[in-house]
């Protein structure tokens, strides 16, 4: 997906030293990592937050997507930029695979349109 991010934004003319990469342990911490990113440079017009979680036998899976999904709304809410929500829910590694470049897309090339749209709304 990060690939996927990356060449549809350097396609729509972002030059590729523009584009800032994080990365974060876990799905749950993209939240705090933008934030952090969007502190951190007044500069920066958009935050793309890329992740995938797969559902396994606990509920951990509910809790993550629930609070990374809260977590991204509300710095939306609260940000001076937007903030892109990025992450894959699935059930298996085959749907994650199919959804990041594979038959399904690249949900990172859809994150990334998203974001182009948002910063042109943002300065409209």
């Amino acid at each position: 997906m990060l690939t996927g991010a990356c060449n549809t934004l350097q396609k729509h003319g972002v030059k590729a030293e523009n584009i800032i990469v994080k990365h974060v342990p876990g799905s749950f911490e993209l939240t705090y990592g933008a934030r952090k990113l969007s502190d951190s440079d007044e500069s920066i017009d958009v935050v793309i937050a890329l992740g995938c979680v797969v559902r396994g036998d606990t509920p951990h899976f509910d809790y993550v997507c629930s609070g990374v999904t809260q977590g991204i709304t509300q710095l939306n809410l609260e940000g001076r930029i937007p903030f892109i929500f990025g992450l894959l829910t699935t059930d298996t590694m085959e749907q994650a695979e199919d959804r990041s470049g594979g038959k399904h897309g690249n949900k990172g090339d859809e994150a990334a349109i998203t974001a182009i749209k948002m910063v042109q709304f943002s300065w409209e």
